[in-house]
């Protein structure tokens, strides 16, 4: 009998193995899409979203820049204080809604700030020495990176902050002549550019745990330069990379995704002049391009399961008068957040958006996998037959 129910135990666990390993294509929902910030100004952009759709931004709805966040969903608006200045700036947002940007001070100088949970408040989160700091990213733990300028201004350093913001410190393995921090996932893994001497070409890097170390990404195909601007808390990195040519500048580049813990730098496979702007958790990957179809001077593309989706062509963003999208920022819901030109709106300039699926972002099985899980339902039903007849 136990050598019956260990057969038995053994033919449950492989099934169970197979459904574990037959991995489901995702199914996308339909899609709809909300205008967000003020409606009265002449532009506004989304900037960042975290898990709960919360957005963080920037309109200019008062004749200057106001940085703003949303409640869930994007619903509602609020407006983050400064740090004395006229003008605030946001550039992204954790769970727990702290947002990090940069605001002018009452001295006149730019200075990243952190505000608290759900845009309350402002931090000054000062600089390397010097009068100019901008805060790029945050993580969950409040964690902090971006750019400052060192005593007397004499460069641009990336930095890091611990946890709430406090303390910032240079990114000691980065110490070239100009390096930028852009994001940071929550294990304190960071991305950005750096130069040095040797080459005055911006080239990605990721670092380890905390800041600690540093890789560089190289570039696709023996370009010359690339940036990163987004990592998922696997590590995986987004960007762009491109060629200089001394003539005519800087050449259109390709976006492009690395494998875990920045590893294998390779295009998505987007047309020339593209960049890949963030990734979430599953690995789905928003950014723009300049020449996805004849007709598009800009786009938006989506990125998810080898697939290629044009944002600017879904039906729902077409009916309501949504053209030239930019998307820079995705959460682990699908939620998409950007801005572009939107028919009709008072002051002609651009506007923040939220793209959002009608429903749940579920997991279907393929076409085979169904056929495996019904092979597997009759081998169970089979073995339990068995051991009904034997005892």
């Amino acid at each position: 009998m136990h050598n019956k129910l260990a057969k038995l135990k053994r033919t449950v666990t492989f099934l169970a193995g197979i459904s574990a390993v037959s991995i489901p294509a995702i199914a996308w929902a339909d899609w709809s899409i909300r205008e967000l910030g003020a409606l009265d100004g002449s532009y506004s952009v989304a900037k960042a979203i975290n898990d709960s759709g919360q957005v963080a931004g920037v309109d200019n709805s008062a004749g200057f820049s106001r940085a703003f966040i949303t409640g869930a969903n994007g619903v509602g608006i609020n407006y983050l204080d400064t740090l004395g200045g006229v003008g605030t700036y946001a550039a992204d947002i954790n769970i727990s809604g702290q947002v990090v940007g940069y605001s002018f001070t009452s001295a006149g100088s730019t200075h990243a700030f952190i505000t608290g949970a759900n845009g309350v408040g402002m931090t000054d989160l000062g600089t390397l020495g010097g009068d100019y700091s901008i805060a790029y990213g945050v993580n969950d733990f409040g964690q902090v990176v971006g750019v400052s300028s060192t005593a007397g201004n004499a460069a641009y350093h990336a930095f890091i902050t611990g946890p709430g913001g406090v303390g910032m410190t240079d990114l000691t393995a980065l110490r070239r002549i100009s390096s930028v921090a852009y994001d940071i996932n929550n294990s304190g893994q960071v991305v950005g550019s750096f130069s040095n001497a040797r080459n005055t070409m911006q080239h990605a890097f990721i670092t380890g745990e905390n800041g600690i170390g540093i890789k560089d990404l190289g570039s696709i195909q023996g370009a010359t330069h690339s940036f990163a601007g987004g990592i998922n808390d696997a590590g995986q990195v987004v960007g762009f990379s491109g060629f200089y040519d001394p003539l005519s500048g800087y050449l259109p580049g390709h976006a492009f995704v690395t494998d875990a813990d920045g590893l294998s730098l390779a295009e998505l496979g987007t047309p020339i002049d593209s960049i890949a702007n963030d990734i979430n958790d599953f690995g789905h990957v928003v950014g723009g391009l300049n020449s996805f179809c004849i007709q598009c001077t800009h786009s938006a593309f989506l990125y998810a399961d080898d697939l290629i989706t044009d944002l600017s062509l879904l039906a729902p963003v077409v009916a309501a008068g949504w053209t030239e999208l930019s998307a820079v920022g995705i959460n682990n819901h699908g939620q998409i957040i950007g801005w572009g030109s939107l028919k009709d709106s008072a002051g002609g300039g651009s506007r923040a958006f939220l793209l959002s699926p009608d429903s749940p972002i579920v997991a279907i099985p393929e076409p085979e996998t169904y056929a495996m899980l019904l092979t597997g339902l009759g081998l169970l039903g089979f073995v339990l037959r068995r051991r009904k007849q034997t005892r």
